[in-house]
């Protein structure tokens, strides 16, 4: 059956969210004492969702006294500075644009917050995209294939349908538990040899976000 509906993800893929997200972690690690983090560090410490965010980048992880209110401290300000240093990577827009001439349905899939979701994908996906979908207390977050299965039902599509586009390892074992081919983007958060080494050989690759029109036309 032919692809008509492409999922994609959103840090790293489609936002470049890492400098608001590293300032974010900062601040709240500054607040309570804590050392800061690069923004290296931070990179390799997303994609999880903001549990594992917070937990890799505080010193004792979980271990950390009042760990819960310190993550849900780093929620509430993320939420409220998410936007500051974020935008699109540069072709995205032009990519949108062609898959919705060409009649693509489009989704969004996120370890980020729900509201943070929605209010980014209003702001920059809003002309292209109404499906967005970020982290719930009744869906698990990605690698578990509940936010692309919620996605495909909104959209009404089916998995032989659908493409998922991300950039890091989880996004890669998203694709697999939920069958679905995977388009791993390498300006995002991980390199060739990272993805690669985590098991997403077989994957596409591309470098530039329109070499996912192409892919799409070979496979139609």
């Amino acid at each position: 059956m032919k692809i008509n509906t492409v999922i994609f993800d959103m840090d790293g893929t489609v936002l470049n969210t890492l400098e608001d997200i590293t300032d974010s972690v900062n601040v709240i690690l500054g607040r309570h004492g804590f050392p800061e983090r690069t923004i290296d560090e931070i990179r390799h410490f997303v994609g999880n969702g903001a549990v594992v965010l917070m937990e890799r980048a505080l010193p004792h992880g979980k271990e950390t006294l009042d760990f819960e209110a310190i993550l849900e401290e780093y929620k509430v300000y993320y939420e409220e500075h998410c936007n500051i240093k974020t935008g699109p990577y540069k072709g995205i827009k032009e990519l949108m644009t062609a898959l919705s001439e060409r009649g693509y349905k489009m989704a969004i899939v996120s370890n980020k917050p729900m509201g943070a979701v929605k209010e980014l994908n209003k702001i920059y996906f809003g002309d292209y995209i109404d499906v967005a979908i970020g982290v719930t207390d009744t869906l698990r977050r990605k690698p578990y294939p509940d936010e692309c299965l919620e996605a495909m039902k909104l959209l009404g599509s089916s998995a032989d349908e659908c493409i998922y586009v991300g950039d890091s390892e989880v996004d890669h074992k998203t694709a697999v538990n939920t069958g679905l081919k995977c388009i791993s983007c390498l300006w995002g958060f991980r390199t060739k040899e990272e993805l690669v080494e985590a098991g997403a050989g077989d994957n596409f690759f591309v470098e530039e976000p329109m070499e996912i029109v192409g892919i799409l036309e070979k496979l139609g």
